[in-house]
């Protein structure tokens, strides 16, 4: 089976030669941490780390679905211990001018009022050259995918999780009460774009993968209640994978952290049918999403990434406490996040071991074998 082929069969409960390899992602100070304890100093990003550690990918699609003029990256003010600065979202905020990632200090939003959505909203231009390459590089990449061997991904954007960031958490929760019909309308506005948008590449290519992104839940669920989420992004979310489904497109995946089981069922009923990254401290119960829902939901994380800080046996136990959902099918194990810093290297290296023994993923050939292959690790 080829990568494109194991994910399909997996996500159809059908038999596969062993589940995906797959991996979500480092965050920058796990690098660090790691390169003073034997990783290869070219191993600096998530694209890197996939290749290196042998994982199978997905493939996007070259449409840009995001606000054009994006927003740069300014530094404003720089001080001893804060830097202030614009961000990608257009936010002003301090953040430690050491790098360290924390909750940075937010002081303005790009959105705070409708007069600042009014013009927000011409960076979503459906005539923007940018959307789409040219017709020549479009057609060289319908040719390229033509017969893939990797998941083919279209990104449908985001719903609310894109408003919290232009607003503010603060803003957007306190909109949804003062001015719910604004914020009904900036997500219709989103939805009506990203429908006509990619009308053009769902009908011209058949993708297997819609991807959504929202990160809007904490640790006791959504920053928006079921209700409100049933009423506001079920429908457009249904809109779209209607689209999607219309033309051939099978599964939708969500990224969202903290705890989601609250509006699982308004994400299927939406057509929404994978749920990722399944964050186990943050409340999220993958197994109570399957006893729920049965093989209308289908799964990708759930593996605790604090277990993979407390030591050999905690992985032992946490690769046999993912067992029972791995052989139901449906559910690609991966660890809930990205990987922390006080995650060690030798424990990864070993949970990487424990998981690919547990359920039957091939070694890789040794890295020295496959380094030669990438200019990037030549150095």
């Amino acid at each position: 089976m080829n990568s494109r082929e194991r994910w399909l069969a997996c996500m159809r409960f059908e038999a596969v030669d062993h589940v995906p390899d797959e991996e979500f992602g480092y965050w920058d100070e796990t690098f660090a941490e790691w390169h003073k304890q034997g990783l290869p100093e070219y191993v600096n990003n998530n694209g890197k780390a996939d290749i290196f550690f042998g994982f199978e990918t997905k493939q996007g699609a070259p449409v840009h679905g995001g606000p054009i003029p994006g927003f740069q990256y300014q530094v404003l003010e720089e001080g001893d211990r804060y830097r202030k600065i614009i961000d990608h979202d257009g936010a002003t905020k301090l953040v430690y001018t050491d790098g360290t990632s924390t909750i940075p200090r937010y002081l303005r939003f790009p959105i705070e009022t409708r007069a600042d959505w009014d013009e927000f909203k011409t960076r979503f231009d459906l005539t923007e050259s940018r959307r789409y390459p040219s017709d020549a590089d479009w057609q060289k990449w319908k040719s390229a995918v033509a017969s893939p061997e990797r998941v083919l991904c279209i990104s449908g954007g985001s719903m609310f999780g894109w408003i919290r960031n232009w607003m503010g958490f603060e803003n957007a929760a306190m909109a949804c009460l003062d001015d719910p019909a604004w914020v009904e309308e900036m997500i219709d506005y989103i939805t009506e774009f990203q429908y006509q948008l990619l009308k053009r590449a769902v009908t011209e290519v058949r993708f297997d993968l819609a991807t959504f992104w929202e990160d809007i839940a904490f640790n006791h669920g959504p920053m928006i209640s079921p209700t409100m989420f049933r009423k506001w992004l079920t429908p457009h979310y249904k809109k779209l994978t209607d689209l999607f489904r219309a033309n051939g497109c099978e599964f939708a995946i969500v990224d969202c952290d903290g705890n989601i089981n609250c509006v699982v069922d308004c994400w299927l009923d939406g057509g929404v049918n994978v749920m990722f990254p399944l964050e186990i401290r943050g409340g999220t119960d993958p197994y109570w999403m399957r006893e729920q829902f049965g093989r209308r939901v289908l799964l990708a994380g759930g593996v605790d990434k604090t277990q993979l800080i407390a030591g050999k046996d905690a992985i032992d136990a946490e690769i046999e406490r993912i067992r029972p959902l791995v052989e139901q099918g449906g559910y690609i194990p991966h660890v809930d996040h990205r990987v922390p810093p006080d995650v060690t290297y030798e424990n990864y290296l070993y949970y990487l071991k424990r998981k690919r023994e547990a359920f039957g993923i091939p070694e890789h050939a040794p890295w020295e074998e496959r380094r030669e292959l990438h200019e990037w690790a030549k150095t």
